[in-house]
Order: C-alpha cells, then structure tokens, then sequence
C-alpha cells in the first residue's frame, strides 16, 4: 500500500484555493475525460465577489468539475457548494453527491453531476491506478504562495458511467495546486502542458507570466518509479490562438512540428486543446491548457461564467 495521500485535508487560506485535477485519454483516442475537484473554487465569479465583499472563505466555494470528450459529443458539469456540502480527510473528499477517495492503491472517484448548459447528467464511477506516487512541490510564484504537485503523473484509468452509458480504459494523469491567495494575484497568464513520450516516464511544461512581470519557465520529467527531475525547456513555439482570441503557445523539441490537434474547451480567459507534438524527440499527443487571468478578472468575463457554473441553492 502507497504511504503517500492526495492529501485532501490540507488547510485552505481565506482566499486561497486547492484542486486535485486529473485528465485522461481512451486507448483508442475517441474519448477524454478531465476533473478537478476545488476547495475555494479560483475561477468562480460567487469566490471573486465574496472576496470583494470580505468574506472569501475558500470551503464555502468548491465544486467538482467533469467534462468528456470525443465519440458521443462534448459534456460538461461544473456546480459550486457551499461548506455545508463539503467533507475532507487526508484520505476521502466529497463534495455534495460526487466524492473521490484515495485507498492506498488507487483514486476511487463517484460522480453524480448536472451538465450545463444543456441539462443532462454525468453519473457513474472512475477509478485512478497510479503507478507510483511523488511528493516533490514546486514554486511557480517563486514565493511559495502558489504550488503545484505532480502527484501521479503516470496512471491507468477506468471510466464506467451510467450516465451517459459508457465505458472504457485509457492513460490518466494526475496533479495538484495549492494557493495562500487568488490565483490572479500571482500570474498574468500561463501555458501547460503534458505528454507521455515513452512508456513509464510523463513529461510536463510550465510557461507563466507572473504579476511581477517576468517569464518563469519549468519542465519536469517523471517516471513511474516516482521520480520527478527537472530538465532544460525546449523551444517555444506560437500556436494558433482560440476564437476567443486566446493566445497559445507550447514547447516542442528542436524545429520538430507541433499541431492543434482539437480545442476541447474555448472559452473567454481558458482553453484546453489537445496536440500533436514531439516530447524527448517522440511523436506523442499532449494535452495543453492556456489560461488567461486577465481576461477572467474583467466585469464581463464575471457575469457570464454563471451559465456554465450555476451555485447550488440550498448551499
């Protein structure tokens, strides 16, 4: 049994955030999966106005965000709760009827979400398997106020969910990110990305621009016998931008080619894409993120995200 946890009962600072995010892709390739569950929810407008208001307390905004991909259409599931609805330990966090818990050898995930903004229903089990597990941190901040762990970064994963009715097995990854302030206090925007080159070991790229105004790149390499090593960043290279107009960029080997594969979210301040790329000289998918914080900070950006991220009433 791995001695090593999620740990989800870590304390969270009145303004801060903490998410466990996962994201995963089907042998085949026609279907991905993404979740993070929050703890001070960093891209919630009802967070940002309570933190204006004085009264950011981050375990009355949490949610557990779902969202599928490929063969059968897009789903996407994102409720914000209250603390009423939120129970942590350093093994088990559950948050209103969805929960994810860690049992020593995998992350064993039930999900019972509503999609918007077309209503339907995301419900049914995954389980995580990682390989190993590491507990290496590091400072994207260079403070130490904003951190990010890879936890286990080389998984197999097992999707089965009533509904929609479907099933398959695939690759997953697994990381987490701690915060003792909001998320765009520290950072202008940011790239990131990660790809499994060869079997065993995952690669993972950080580019971020910091309030402080200076570009802090990082790239890590990790194994499946739970080592984690910084090595040198390859180039950076200008991908097309969003139909938001969200800039994107990655690194990729040498003068090797990289390509948009699809956009699987597109939104005002983020986009998740998925890519053709080369990583340690290997031909390999990626999945990529740009996040503009911003464009997330601006008045209108914040009174349209409540149609993708309803607040539960009774919370």
């Amino acid at each position: 049994m791995n001695t090593l946890t999620p740990a989800f009962d870590q304390p969270v600072p009145d303004g801060g955030y903490l998410w466990w995010y996962l994201d995963a892709l089907s042998d085949d390739r026609k279907h991905g999966i993404t979740l993070i569950a929050f703890v001070g929810s960093v891209f919630s407008p009802y967070y940002a106005w309570a933190r204006k208001a004085g009264k950011g307390l981050a375990a009355n905004h949490c949610a557990i965000n779902v969202a599928l991909y490929g063969k059968g259409g897009k789903r996407w599931a994102l409720t914000e709760r209250g603390s009423r609805d939120l129970e942590r330990t350093a093994r088990t966090l559950s948050v209103g009827p969805s929960s994810v818990e860690w049992t020593g050898s995998s992350l064993d995930i039930r999900v019972d979400e509503r999609t918007f903004p077309l209503p339907g229903r995301i419900k049914g089990r995954i389980r995580i398997h990682p390989r190993a597990m590491q507990d290496t941190t590091y400072s994207l901040d260079g403070a130490g106020r904003h951190r990010w762990r890879p936890i286990a970064p080389g998984s197999r994963i097992e999707v089965e969910l009533e509904k929609p009715d479907l099933s398959w097995q695939g690759e997953a990854y697994v990381d987490s990110n701690a915060g003792d302030e909001p998320l765009e206090n520290g950072f202008v925007r940011w790239d990131w990305s990660r790809g499994c080159p060869n079997p065993g070991e995952t690669v993972i790229y950080y580019d971020v621009l910091r309030k402080t105004g200076e570009h802090y790149n990082l790239a890590v390499r990790c194994d499946d016998r739970g080592g984690a090593t910084e090595i040198e960043s390859p180039r950076r290279v200008t991908l097309p931008g969003t139909l938001w107009g969200i800039p994107r960029a990655t690194r990729v080997d040498q003068t090797l080619p990289v390509k948009v594969e699809s956009t699987l979210e597109d939104t005002p301040f983020y986009a998740r894409s998925l890519l053709s790329t080369f990583l340690l000289g290997k031909a390999t998918p990626a999945i990529h993120e740009s996040l503009s914080l911003e464009r997330f900070r601006s008045p209108i950006v914040q009174l349209m995200l409540p149609f993708r991220m309803p607040r539960h009433a009774a919370s």
